[in-house]
């Protein structure tokens, strides 16, 4: 009779578990974090990239609150971005040395780790959405160059002129590179890279990545952005990272699986973070930015450049920033109205 007690007892006990985690399934509380860019901001381009952000962030929490994925928020985020002329990803793509744009970007589901990538593709206006057809499409994680295009084809993603994608700024850049006296150096301290990341109210995590990459590099260089543990990872056991900054460096650390490294040993997302950057530079000189979001719904945004454009929303409440240090923060009915 004891026996079959505690066994009631010990089935009873079982039971009201379930019943607890089937209430609490759903009931995260959304988060989206996006970045516009570790480097450089120059003081005119402050108020776009800044705009740029929050309209990004703005855009995917909508997503969020309306019960959709996390994968959708940060793509249609990312996509955001890559349409503002302010970026470095889509239009607004710095030039490789012959003058033409071409773009990396990965995306990255954090419920069964599967990932979509794209790398040194042209005449495409949204590189992350070929990324995620990628991966729900076909058995592979990265198509490159004429592969990936070729692939956009067969999807009916509409090829775009080239020229479409240049700003005349990016040009004039670029053209100055051509100049005796120009310093390519200089130059490449300039911001680049978008990406975001995000939690929905099912627990589950993603990451997208995009970039024109670095100006006046060599044609077919591909950095960080569509390199799965480089420019981003999303694992819903732990959280999710895109990162920003000099891509060769984040490919010899794998920084976005560094930084989740660090949170599996217990570190803070700040100190994980602060952790995984200074790494980098102390190890091969190499400066950048990364946002966070964990599996418990905390997020951060750091960086070891001088700037990083980047907003996020939590509890309908928006924050962003560009210096260290700078947090500016408004309701996001108070947000939506501005705009």
């Amino acid at each position: 009779m004891n026996q079959f007690l505690a066994f009631s007892a010990a089935l009873a006990d079982l039971l009201c578990r379930e019943i607890v985690s089937c209430q609490g399934f759903g009931s995260m509380k959304p988060v989206i974090v996006v970045h516009g860019g570790a480097g450089s901001i120059f003081k005119d381009r402050e108020e776009g990239a800044r705009s740029g952000v929050i309209r990004a962030a703005l855009k995917g929490y909508s997503i969020l609150k309306q019960g959709g994925s996390a994968l959708d928020a940060v793509e249609d985020a990312v996509v955001s971005m890559e349409d503002d002329p302010h970026f470095n990803a889509g239009c607004g793509s710095v030039l490789n040395e012959k003058g033409e744009v071409e773009m990396d970007a990965i995306i990255m589901d954090g419920k069964n780790l599967a990932s979509g990538a794209v790398s040194a593709v042209k005449c495409i206006a949204n590189p992350i959405m070929l990324a995620r057809l990628v991966m729900e499409k076909t058995e592979h994680m990265l198509l490159t160059d004429h592969g990936a295009n070729l692939f956009a084809k067969t999807m009916n993603i509409p090829e775009i002129p080239g020229e479409k994608l240049i700003t005349e700024r990016t040009w004039e850049r670029w053209s100055k590179k051509l100049e005796a006296d120009s310093n390519p150096q200089e130059d490449k301290k300039e911001s680049g890279t978008v990406g975001a990341v995000a939690i929905d109210n099912e627990g589950n995590v993603a990451c997208a990545t995009s970039t024109g990459g670095l100006s006046n590099k060599l044609v077919g260089r591909v950095g960080d952005s569509a390199c799965i543990g480089s420019g981003g990872y999303a694992d819903n056991h732990v959280g999710a990272v895109s990162t920003t900054g000099h891509g060769e460096s984040m490919m010899k650390v794998v920084l976005a699986r560094l930084v989740l490294y660090h949170m599996e040993q217990g570190m803070t997302l700040e100190k994980a973070a602060d952790t995984a950057l200074n790494y980098m530079k102390t190890r091969v000189g190499g400066l950048g930015g990364v946002i966070v979001v964990s599996n418990s719904g905390d997020w951060t945004a750091r960086f070891s450049t001088k700037q990083m454009s980047w907003a996020t929303v939590k509890d309908d409440w928006l924050q962003y920033g560009i210096y260290t240090g700078e947090m500016h923060t408004s309701s996001v009915a108070e947000a939506l109205g501005s705009k």
